[in-house]
């Protein structure tokens, strides 16, 4: 059962492309499905049925996981199954006739204005060379709206500064060009002034990360993480993460007047109904401060008017 689950996985990194994460949260699933079936004496797929499917999924709800556990774990199960039966290594799907669980969706959690100041302003209060790098890393978050992963895939040379504006890529792939405001522009121009070159040196070799840790290398994502939660803890904010600038940023646009579509774009979201859970959300608190830096609602409004912003790729 194990080979027929490795060559999914192969089928999805190699034919799908998708993203080593999402391969590996499709591994998490099946192996805990694997687990389940072979306890109840499954030793092939062929043998695994309705009830099977149906007990699996009670498990899950027995054991308290939440819904949108349970409503992934399902839906790899109906991929895989659904792999298995386009392959002709079953005849027959066991869960053609069962429904994904649906899901309540959490309304996304965003910083107001003011605790989004306080994060930027952190950083300088003691401006190391890695200091200097998270006070560009956050501005550059919040001022674009672009996933963690995103930001630390950034090479050198995705920063045109001259145009003010980013290359990033993004899902599957797909490129878009993202403006940059002021802020982070300049605290792009100080990292490159004063922080890269030293980080760079610990390294020992030249890299095109744009972001570097104290080694020298390029920053991952989790090196991302423990930093924010630094810097989450002097703010008093234990819940704060990094795709709460994202949500921020798209928050804060919507409420300076941006086209629901404009703020798609930019997010680089394929849906609009992904952007649209944004407009539920409270509105008070931002619209009686700062929306964005710099209030820079014009600015990019002509970024976009003018079509300088490039949407992905399709």
């Amino acid at each position: 059962m194990n080979e027929q689950v490795e060559t999914f996985l192969r089928h999805l990194a190699d034919e799908r492309h998708l993203a080593a994460n999402t391969i590996a949260a499709y591994r998490t699933d099946l192996e805990q499905f694997c687990n389940f079936l072979h306890a109840r004496g499954r030793s092939e797929w062929c043998d695994v049925t309705h009830d099977d499917v149906l007990a699996f999924m009670i498990d899950l709800r027995e054991r308290r996981y939440a819904s949108s556990t349970v409503a992934r774990r399902v839906a790899a199960v109906k991929s895989f199954f659904s792999f298995l039966t386009e392959r002709g290594i079953v005849r027959r799907d066991p869960t053609e006739r069962i429904d994904s669980p649906k899901v309540d969706r959490d309304l996304p959690r965003a910083l107001t204005p003011r605790q989004v100041d306080e994060l930027l302003e952190l950083p300088l209060r003691s401006p190391t060379p890695e200091r200097i790098r998270d006070k560009a890393m956050l501005e550059l978050l919040y001022a674009t709206g672009m996933r963690v992963s995103e930001l630390v895939a950034l090479n050198v040379n995705d920063v045109d500064l001259e145009r003010s504006e980013v290359r990033c890529v993004g899902k599957n792939g797909r490129v878009r060009f993202l403006p940059i405001n002021g802020s982070a522009a300049t605290a792009l121009e100080e990292y490159f002034d004063i922080s890269r070159s030293q980080l760079a040196r610990s390294g020992g070799s030249s890299t095109e990360a744009l972001f570097l840790n104290h080694r020298g290398k390029r920053l991952t994502r989790q090196g991302f993480w423990l930093i924010l939660k630094q810097y989450a803890e002097e703010l008093g904010l234990s819940d704060l993460t990094p795709h709460m600038l994202r949500h921020s940023f798209a928050v804060h646009m919507l409420n300076a007047g941006f086209d629901l579509r404009a703020v798609q774009e930019l997010l680089g979201h394929t849906s609009i109904s992904t952007t649209q859970i944004y407009t539920h959300l409270n509105h008070a608190e931002s619209q009686t401060q700062r929306t964005h830096p710099e209030s820079r609602a014009s600015e990019v409004n002509g970024i976009v008017d003018n079509r300088a912003l490039v949407p992905e790729e399709k």
